[in-house]
């Protein structure tokens, strides 16, 4: 679906400098209000459909205070891209695969190095070759991990804790993941085998889209907390690190695929009518919305394994094209975090402490200092680590999460946004010329097509620097360091 800027409704109120309302009085059947976090410039520039979806989700039963929306918002299924919205259980809250997404747990990790600009940058065409080799990419695409269906059951279950068991993680891997890699509520007996059959063999792979493993660059004047920077294994101007951007492949999918079809059945027996047919869900409580979690929690686990096999290759192609242990360049894992995903979560609504299910799609957890508890213990003081992907032209950004993101439920935006739908950009864009223009500056990428190269184009996605400031300004992320690209694998 093609998705133009219109400007805002009429209706709109700009409450401060970069939050913006749509009262319940916009759409029959609102719950709550409609927010949206941007500055002036992107909200004039934001996608006519995020105003209709967010304020379709706003009438789900049980969503409570504010439906949200973040500043890399643009047109989704169901949900709008960036979206957030949390439901109370004990109000008939609801579950809903279109507002988690069908890439389940479609997430972003950061490893750090002790190598510099001035030693990698000579070898950079050698080392995203072999990172390559090493990390399939592109629709379909399979694993070198092989394992059997009942194995692949434990990985379900157990998510990047399997990988320790099986030499894919260091142990101390596990602390810098969200969840520490596995979600409990996993049961492997809710995942249909149609959906274990698309995914078992993925183990390891980058899959397509806008997935990316990308080697970047700190440089002079980017970083903004020094101090945060240093206690995530940041701290020198040319230090070189590691970003992957990938989710559950092909068996989140039909996970995804498997309960919307379920839900569009079984929402007349609950009583629930919905504004538009992405939106189906169910009551959190019910059997049927009890088992999606229990499956969606089982893709998720699988994710964070992908992207743990996925490190575990980094590492070896690493050591192979610079000769020394991944120990030795401090290969280490700042954090991992979702960003399409539901999970239950502690909030005061009004005076009174509840547990919601939070639903993000296309946003990312920021915990600050205060739900410390869930946090490694290096980052504490800081706040949880938000990594923030943009374009292979722009860069990236690392931040952390505030107490004050509690407002929006602990949630902030998971990259910087598309403008230009993938078929727009594959009109307007040449993945040839593009492709010559990033070596020009200094960014070798290695794509699996033209046409997906070119669907990735920085100018198909909003300007970072703007997303970051906005939500700088909305108090719920705070920046560390920008991250910018030398080298990139697209999937």
């Amino acid at each position: 679906m093609e998705n133009k800027p219109a400007g805002p409704p009429k209706e709109i109120k700009q409450i401060d400098s970069v939050t913006w309302e749509l009262p319940v009085t916009y759409k029959e059947g609102m719950l709550v209000p409609a927010r949206i976090i941007a500055n002036t410039e992107l909200m004039q520039a934001m996608d006519a459909g995020v105003f209709d979806q967010l304020t379709n989700l706003a009438t789900l039963p049980g969503i409570q205070k504010y439906a949200y929306c973040m500043p890399d918002g643009h047109w989704g299924y169901g949900f709008p891209i960036g979206g957030v919205a949390a439901f109370d259980p004990e109000q008939g809250g609801i579950i809903s695969p279109g507002g988690v997404g069908f890439d389940i747990n479609c997430g972003m990790r950061l490893i750090t190095t002790n190598l510099t600009i001035n030693e990698v940058k000579p070898k950079i065409k050698q080392l995203v070759d072999e990172l390559y080799k090493a990390v399939p990419a592109g629709v379909g695409c399979q694993g070198f991990v092989k394992i059997s269906k009942e194995e692949f059951k434990k990985v379900m279950a157990d998510g990047a804790q399997w990988c320790v068991k099986n030499g894919y993680a260091w142990p101390e891997d596990i602390e810098h993941i969200e969840d520490q890699g596995k979600i409990a509520w996993a049961d492997p007996s809710k995942v249909s085998d149609r959906a274990v059959k698309r995914g078992f063999d993925q183990l390891g792979t980058l899959g397509s889209g806008n997935h990316y493993l990308e080697i970047q660059e700190v440089r002079e004047g980017n970083i903004y907390d020094l101090e945060a920077a240093k206690a995530m294994g940041i701290a020198k101007i040319g230090q070189i690190v590691i970003m992957v951007h990938c989710g559950s492949r092909g068996f989140g999918h039909q996970i995804g695929t498997d309960y919307l079809k379920v839900f569009l059945e079984i929402m007349p027996k609950y009583g629930i009518e919905i504004r538009d047919k992405e939106l189906a869900c169910a009551p959190f409580n019910s059997p049927e919305g009890q088992d999606y979690y229990k499956a969606m929690a089982c893709a998720a686990n699988m994710a964070f394994a992908n992207r743990q096999v996925i490190t575990s290759q980094i590492r070896k192609t690493f050591e192979k094209v610079f000769g020394k242990t991944a120990k030795e360049m401090e290969m280490n894992l700042v954090y991992d975090v979702a960003h399409n995903i539901a999970k239950l979560e502690e909030y005061v609504i009004d005076g009174k402490k509840k547990t919601l299910l939070v639903h993000r799609k296309g946003s990312t957890r920021a915990f600050g200092p205060s739900r410390s508890k869930d946090l490694p213990k290096a980052y504490r003081k800081f706040g949880q680590p938000v990594i923030l992907g943009g374009s292979m032209e722009t860069g990236s950004y690392l931040l952390v999460g505030t107490d004050k993101a509690d407002e929006t439920f602990a949630s902030t935006a998971h990259g910087s946004g598309r403008t230009m739908s993938r078929a727009a950009a594959m009109r307007e864009i040449r993945g040839e010329e593009l492709q010559k223009s990033l070596e020009r500056q200094g960014i070798y990428v290695h794509a699996v097509t033209m046409k997906g190269l070119a669907e990735e184009a920085g100018k198909a996605y909003k300007d970072i620097d703007t997303v970051v400031d906005t939500l700088n300004e909305a108090g719920i992320t705070k920046p560390v360091v920008a991250l910018k690209p030398i080298g990139n694998v697209k999937g």
